[in-house]
Order: structure tokens, then sequence, then C-alpha cells
């Protein structure tokens, strides 16, 4: 067998002048290019002269040195990560230098070892490891002494199907440490040496960045202060554990534990003092969990919890334990961690959109808190455990779209929309309720018109008796003077909340919300289809001249005409950006002088007789 080469015999065997010297970058004044300068005139239309292996038996010819480094170059250009690098430099070199194999070796510091990847001539892949400790291998020889060594044959890689074939082993430096090695299997080793040297360099190069990288992404992934998920590792680890239940038919719940006195504690004891409480909780959060769950920092007080295959009752019995193991920590100077809020979401059950479901646990950790504690421990709250349509979970989902809205421009309208068209109504009462907080909400966007729609609603009642309607009739008017306005929704805020008078343009789009309120909320959902007229019509004129469709007289529907009139008296008497609310008397002449004219005279007649009995201005 041949005596293995190192590289001061190697620096004499090659043709370039430079001796006794390992190129750690050749891509500088000394190194690939002033070479290729210097054998520029050895060379024939770029070719350079053919300069036999010691292998003579399997000689080959030397590569196109500047062709060699136009297609390293494009490499660098265009790699997407490492693994697309390493398989480029693979084929650049079995296509213009007929290696047998490459392989890259990186580094791993906290391992103590070499992590190895080797590609052969016909696409096989071989993947090992070097322990850092083996000091009789070759490998690690050649890392050790930072030197490149040569050899006959490749059977320390311990594949036996390359065994024959020469190898060249290149450690690589960065910054003066070491962080790779390179290998190959080339017959025509002592030609094309600095090629590879080229080539491990820029593989240095790039698996640097690629660590750093790495170290970069690892940083973002984990919270510096809890040392665990961080918000945005916690979004994708959410992703791919939905898309994982999607696919095995499971369920995933999402907690979300917020410390409720953490201003406070700040506030009375410092920050450290707080950081000290939101680590305390995310430790014994992690301990507690179970090893296939997730834990994050959600936020400044924050921490959640992606529980794998739980429905809502198994992880409230979850949440439960961990409220109950953080109660027994006590902090100094604050005592026991028991101040918790606790919201509870699962997929698919609550949602199969994962913002959706945030959303949802975020909302259920706002009903948490209007429910304080109960002998000392949290209450947990589960999407499934209160009415989305009651006063607390109405204004626990306007807080968090509100904070939705500014992140991903999700409209708080919109997603009430979405909610009322999905609810299942049992009952006309029910169905009562959902429309009566429906359209309160839509009335809190604007203080002068709070309570607008119930407010008509109980006056259009009131008329609807008046004139002897059947109970069924004055039901039906109930329910569409409560939507009357909820077109609304679609109307921009800043024409909605104009305080000065509005422009022709801007009074055109106010003229659509009776339009918009039927094609969004009515038309969708058949149990409200007999409340289309209500809505539609109610600001048509009884002389022809309203909108939108411009109807007249008793072409207007009754029910429509009833709700006119209850409208614009609550509007006389309401408070309004520019001015007072005006008493009964005076809004009732008003009302009078346009009975006939815009209003049904008749029912205003009626209306006015009732006047003094209905509450006063609201």
């Amino acid at each position: 067998m041949q005596k293995d080469t190192n590289i001061t015999e190697l620096n004499n065997k090659t043709p370039f002048p430079e001796k006794n010297k390992i190129i750690t970058n050749p891509i500088d004044k000394t190194g690939l290019v002033a070479k290729i300068n210097i054998l520029g005139n050895g060379m024939n239309h770029g070719k350079m002269v053919h300069v036999a292996s010691h292998h003579s038996e399997k000689a080959y010819g030397t590569a196109d040195y500047i062709e060699f480094y136009k297609h390293t170059n494009e490499i660098i250009n265009t790699y997407k990560d490492l693994k697309d690098a390493q398989n480029l430099f693979h084929n650049l070199f079995v296509s213009k230098l007929n290696c047998a194999y490459t392989a890259l070796g990186i580094i791993n510091e906290q391992s103590n070892v070499i992590n190895i990847k080797l590609l052969d001539k016909n696409s096989n892949v071989y993947s090992f490891k070097v322990f850092m400790s083996d000091s009789e291998n070759e490998i690690i020889k050649s890392l050790s002494a930072g030197e490149i060594s040569i050899h006959d044959n490749s059977a320390f890689l311990k594949i036996s199907s390359l065994n024959n074939l020469p190898s060249v082993i290149i450690p690589v430096k960065q910054k003066g440490k070491n962080i790779c090695i390179a290998l190959a299997s080339d017959y025509n080793i002592h030609n094309h040496l600095c090629l590879y040297q080229m080539a491990a360099s820029n593989l240095g190069l790039i698996v640097e960045n690629s660590l750093l990288y790495d170290r970069v992404t690892q940083d973002s992934n984990m919270d510096s202060l809890t040392n665990l998920y961080s918000h945005r590792r916690f979004h994708e680890l959410l992703s791919q554990e939905l898309a994982y239940a999607s696919s095995s038919n499971t369920k995933v719940s999402v907690l979300i534990f917020d410390i409720n006195n953490m201003g406070q504690i700040n506030k009375d004891y410092g920050h450290a003092k707080g950081d000290e409480v939101i680590k305390i909780v995310a430790s014994k959060i992690h301990e507690n969990i179970k090893k296939q769950d997730i834990a994050a920092r959600y936020g400044g007080d924050k921490i959640s919890v992606i529980l794998r295959n739980m429905n809502a009752e198994e992880a409230k019995y979850m949440a439960e334990y961990l409220t109950y193991t953080l109660s027994c920590c006590l902090v100094d100077d604050i005592g026991p961690v028991n101040k918790l809020s606790v919201g509870i979401a699962t997929y698919p059950d609550d949602s199969m959109d994962k913002e959706k479901l945030l959303i949802l646990a975020e909302q259920a950790v706002l009903v948490s808190k209007t429910r304080g504690y109960k002998n000392g421990i949290s209450t947990i709250v589960s999407t499934q455990d209160y009415d989305f349509w009651d006063d607390a979970a109405l204004n626990s989902f306007a807080i968090v779209m509100a904070k939705r809205h500014s992140q991903l421009g999700i409209n708080f309208e919109e997603a009430l929309v979405e909610q009322f068209q999905n609810e299942n109504i049992v009952s006309q009462n029910h169905l009562i309720e959902v429309v009566t907080s429906l359209a309160s909400t839509i009335d809190a966007k604007d203080e002068y018109t709070k309570d607008h729609s119930s407010s008509v609603s109980r006056y259009s009642v009131a008329l609807a008796r008046a004139i002897n309607l059947s109970e069924k009739e004055v039901e039906r008017i109930k329910l569409g003077a409560l939507l009357h306005d909820i077109g609304k929704i679609g109307i921009p805020e800043d024409v909605l909340k104009k305080p000065a008078k509005l422009t022709d343009e801007e009074f055109k789009i106010i003229q659509q919300h009776p339009l918009i309120g039927v094609q969004k909320i009515l038309e969708p959902n058949p149990l409200l289809h007999d409340l289309i007229p209500i809505v539609k019509f109610h600001h048509e004129r009884w002389d022809g001249k309203g909108y939108p469709f411009g109807l007249k007289g008793e072409d207007i529907p009754l029910a429509a005409r009833i709700v006119a009139v209850a409208d614009t008296y609550h509007a006389l008497i309401s408070d309004r950006p520019y001015r007072k609310g005006l008493d009964v008397e005076t809004a009732c002449s008003i009302l009078e002088e346009g009975a006939g004219i815009q209003w049904d005279k008749e029912l205003v007649r009626q209306f006015i007789a009732i006047a003094p009995s209905l509450a006063t201005k609201i």
C-alpha cells in the first residue's frame, strides 16, 4: 500500500509555485485567481495541460479552472440552504472532477462529534458520526493537525463499497476555529487540490452562516426570561399541531394563563419581582405538563400551553392541576401565586381556524377575569362554559377583537356577524336575546347611539300595540326594530361618527345601510327573512322622497312605517354632538309637522298620544 501523503509532500507535487503553505482562503490576490493567471500560460483555450496522477491506471485530465470558478460562484449566489449547497458542490465535483464521493462534516461542540453526510457518485447517501475522542480516526487526525491529508483508500469511513477509493480530507476553519471538515475521492487530487481548497473554504463560509442563522433562529424561538418558547414559535408550533390533529382526527386544546396582579406587583415591588413571578409561573407550568405538550410565553404576563389530544374537559382538569400547583408556590413579599385568569379553547370543537381559536381562548381569559376567584383558586373558563351573547362575554370579545384588528386586520363587526350567523338558535327567546345583544354591540360603537336600537324597538312595540296589531306581528316588529340599523356595520366609522354635516357623497354611503343590513344579516339567516321589509324600507318617506327605493304612501310596509316614526322620535330626544336632545313636547311637534309628508299621518297621531307615557329620553 502506498504511504499516506501529508500536506508538505502534497505541495511539493503540485504545479503551484507556493510551497509548504496551506491555502486557507484561495479567493484572494495570492490564491486561486493569481494561480489561474500563472497557469494561464500553460492552458490551451482554458484547458490545463494534462498531469497524470500517481494512480496512472486511473488518470483523468485536469479541470477547466476558470469554468470551475464560475460554477462555484453560481452556487454561492444561488444556494437555498446548507443541504442545497452541499448537493450543488457534490454535483459540481462529480461532473467536473469525476469524484467518486464527497462528504461534509459539521462539528458539534456540545456533543463533541462530527456529523458527516456523504454522497457518492450513484446518488447514495450515508450519514454517520465521528467522535472527537477517536484520536486514531484519520478524520480526527487531520482535524487535530489542521492539515489536509491524502490517502490511498477510504477504509477509515467504514463503508465497504468505498474502501478502495482514494480520499482527501480538508479541515476548514473560520476565524481560527475548526467548524467543519470536507472529504472527496479523486484520482487526480494532486492537480485538483486548489479547487478543493477553494470549494471547502466557500463551504466553510456557508456552514458558518448556517450555524449563525441556526443560533439566531434558536434565540428567536426561545423567550429569554422564561426559557419557554417565544410567541412567534408558539404560533408555528400551534399550526403544526393543528395540522397533525386534522390529519389524525384528534383534538388540541389551548390554555392561556394570565397573571392578573402583575401591574400592581411591578408598581409595589419593582419589575425584578414581577419577572421573578413570571419565571416561577413559567417554570411550574413547564415542569407539570406532559412531555408532548408545549408551553410558551404568549405575552408580557401570559403563558400559553398547547395540549395535544385533549378535549375541553380534560384541558380544564389539567388547568386545575396547574393552578393548584402554582397556588402552593410562595413568593417573598407576595405570597402564593394564585391570582391567575385561565382560558381554554379546543380544536375543532370551538373553531378549526387557528386565529379564531386563539381569539376564543383570549376571550375566555377575560371572562375568567370577570368571574374572579373561588376558594382562593382562579376560575377556569372554557369557551364552552359561557353564553357568547351575555354582557361579559361580548365585552371580552370586543376587547380581544379591538386588539386583533390592529395586529391582524380582523374586523370586530365582521367577526361578530360571523358568530351570529353560526349561532344555533333554539327558541324565539334565544333569537330575541341574540339579536338584542348584536344590536346593542353595534350601537355601542358610538356613545351617541348607545341603546338606540333597543329604544326604537320599545317605542315600535308600543305603537304597534296602540294600533291593535297581533302579538305575532308585534314580536316581528320588535325584532325588526332591533335590527333596523344593523347595516351600519358596513359603514366606515369616519362617516358614521362625523359630527359635522355629511357631504353628498357621504350621505350616499349612509343611504346604503338598509341594503347592507339585509344582505349581510337577514338574507343569510332564514329565521330573519320576514324582517327584511322592516330593515329594507324604514328610511322610505310617505311622500316618496326617502331611500333606498323611493317608495310612497302605503306602498311602504306598515311595520317599516312604524319603525320610521319610532326611529325619528328617539333620534330627536337623544343627545347629538351638535345639539342636546329635545324634550318630548318639541319632538312630538316636529313629528306632527312632518305627518303626511315624511311619516304616516295616522301613525304619528297615535304615537303622539302615547309618547308622554313612554320613558323619558335615554
